[in-house]
């Protein structure tokens, strides 16, 4: 590529590439702006892992016209981005068809059964969930809710969240449960 020996060249190819290709991505990502990256949605997710695969490949390319369709692609990608975050915030319906709504796990210090067998959520999870956010009573859990993203969210204390706060959280799993420790 650069016309040189073998590893020299392989060398030269990798780091040239690498930061060329970096470049690019943070040039095209601050014209796109810091959602870029953000993990709101399972498709933010995959972006961000198909465009470090792209950037990856773009380092070790052999042509010139591999590295172009490498930077189009991610330019293509967050582009995609850009434009399904833009139809997700103005279209409900839209949103419907790109993502989950929120699932509800527990609800007051009651594990939802259904649910967790919906989302196929282990009992070990929601209890795991509850240790790493040091809540220390079960009971106190007002609200525990696995997001579209994937992520684990808990309300806890005395009052219950607002219907804002539980406005598209998907709350119709039942029977429920209330939670007894094992003994195994």
């Amino acid at each position: 590529m650069f016309g040189l020996t073998d590893y020299p060249d392989a060398i030269l190819r990798g780091s040239a590439l690498g930061i060329l290709t970096l470049i690019w991505v943070i040039l095209v990502v601050r014209v796109i702006g810091l959602r870029t990256f953000s993990k709101m949605t399972a498709f933010d997710f995959v972006i961000t892992l198909a465009t470090g695969s792209l950037l990856a490949s773009a380092a070790s390319v052999t042509e010139w016209t591999a590295l172009v369709q490498a930077c189009s692609a991610i330019l293509a990608l967050l582009t995609a981005q850009v434009v399904l975050a833009i139809l997700r915030r103005d279209s409900r319906t839209f949103q419907l068809l790109i993502e989950n709504d929120p699932v509800m796990l527990m609800h007051d210090g009651k594990i939802l059964e259904g649910a967790l067998a919906k989302t196929r959520v282990s009992e070990s999870d929601v209890l795991y969930e509850i240790r790493l956010q040091g809540i220390q009573n079960i009971s106190d859990v007002r609200a525990m809710v696995l997001e579209s993203t994937g992520a684990i969210s808990i309300i806890s204390g005395k009052a219950d969240p607002t219907e804002e706060v539980m406005k598209e959280v998907d709350r119709c799993y039942s029977p429920e449960k209330r939670h007894t420790a094992r003994r195994d």
